[in-house]
């Protein structure tokens, strides 16, 4: 089969990540991948290093007419089979192109924030999308409710993780902590995102400040975004001594490896997060909220504990049962990499992507 993706977004993160993985794998698979990208889009390169035909595409409405003129001619050049469209801009564009060439569309819906609703939704997700993937299950009573689209044409596929590339050895988690100054005494307590206004940084660093009398513990905050918000915030709290910040890190392993406690605080937008799979495969206990795709792999009571957004204090006092319990660490921690194993590896995504394609 012949798949061409769409993306409109010139950056690089999760969502072009999975694109690009998942191009590799129905690749391994047997099928012809192609996609169209946003000009300047970071995913161009990676693509093309990957061994992919990538077209350079304007998906700004002051393009249309010339992109609408590219893609009928993408699409029969290499006789497309189906569409699948990943942002609002290529998913107005593409979908009205492969409505006019006949092929198949689906639209990938990555992050889990509303759909507003009205005319917009019903022809985006409803029109311009014969099936509707999303990467976690909760969004998807609300696509159906704003769109007007069938459960039955509507499927969760989150991006599982790759374990084979999540490798950490016990003297690279334990030389991480000896450069952070923390002993095997201290639990060490981390997050690891791009920062962003909703990765929940703030109850993070509550919770530690709340906690800041307790000398067995240490924080801290793995990943790049918007850093000296938050180191900011971190000093004016007096938490320096005990809170932790690493940057970007190419290979954050070594980092997750050496938590005894992982927690993800998003307050919105959160599909399946990369990050707290990559933990909970490492085997670390969880702690984090329910919002969007967190509470398909934070199971309370099994491979964590789950708090409220916005709720330090929550937070605080499942790192203090942590710390009293630490059988219960391993215990959950172990629970988590099983679950992983079970549910979330990229070849159960792959799989996933696939019978939706040939169905």
């Amino acid at each position: 089969m012949n798949i061409l993706h769409l993306e409109a977004s010139p950056g690089w993160g999760g969502q072009e990540m999975r694109i690009l993985r998942e191009a590799e794998g129905m690749r391994r698979k047997g099928h012809q991948v192609f996609l169209g990208v946003m000009k300047g889009g970071q995913l161009i390169h990676r693509a093309r290093e990957a061994g992919f035909a990538v077209y350079e595409l304007n998906f700004r409405k002051s393009g249309w007419i010339v992109t609408f003129l590219q893609l009928l001619w993408f699409i029969r050049k290499h006789q497309i089979a189906v569409v699948n469209t990943h942002s609002s801009l290529d998913a107005w564009i593409g979908g009205i192109a492969a409505r006019a060439a006949r092929v198949r569309i689906i639209r990938t819906r990555h992050l889990s924030a509303p759909i507003k609703p009205g005319i917009n939704s019903r022809l985006l997700y409803g029109r311009l999308a014969d099936f509707v993937v999303t990467t976690c299950a909760s969004i998807i009573p609300m696509i159906c409710k704003q769109s007007g689209k069938k459960r039955e044409l509507c499927r969760s596929i989150p991006t599982g993780v790759d374990p084979s590339k999540i490798v950490c050895s016990e003297e690279a988690a334990e030389e991480f902590r000896r450069q952070l100054g923390v002993d095997e005494k201290q639990m060490l307590i981390g997050t690891a995102c791009f920062m962003r206004s909703w990765k929940g940084i703030p109850d993070f660093l509550q919770a530690a400040h709340l906690l800041r009398e307790e000398k067995g513990l240490r924080w801290v905050i793995i990943g790049g975004g918007h850093a000296e918000t938050y180191k900011k915030m971190a000093a004016e709290m007096n938490l320096e001594s005990i809170v932790f910040f690493t940057g970007h890190l190419e290979n954050p392993f070594p980092a997750l490896g050496s938590l005894d406690v992982f927690t993800l605080l998003s307050t919105a937008n959160e599909g399946v997060s990369q990050a707290i799979l990559q933990a909970a495969y490492l085997s670390k206990p969880l702690i984090a909220t329910a919002v969007g795709g967190l509470g398909e792999v934070c199971i309370p009571g099994e491979t964590g504990l789950q708090v409220n957004s916005f709720s330090p204090q929550e937070v605080a006092n499942a790192v203090k049962a942590f710390q009293a319990d630490p059988q219960m660490r391993v215990k959950m921690g172990q629970s988590a990499k099983k679950w992983v194993e079970k549910h979330f590896t990229i070849d159960q995504t792959i799989e996933g992507m696939e019978r939706v394609y040939l169905s």
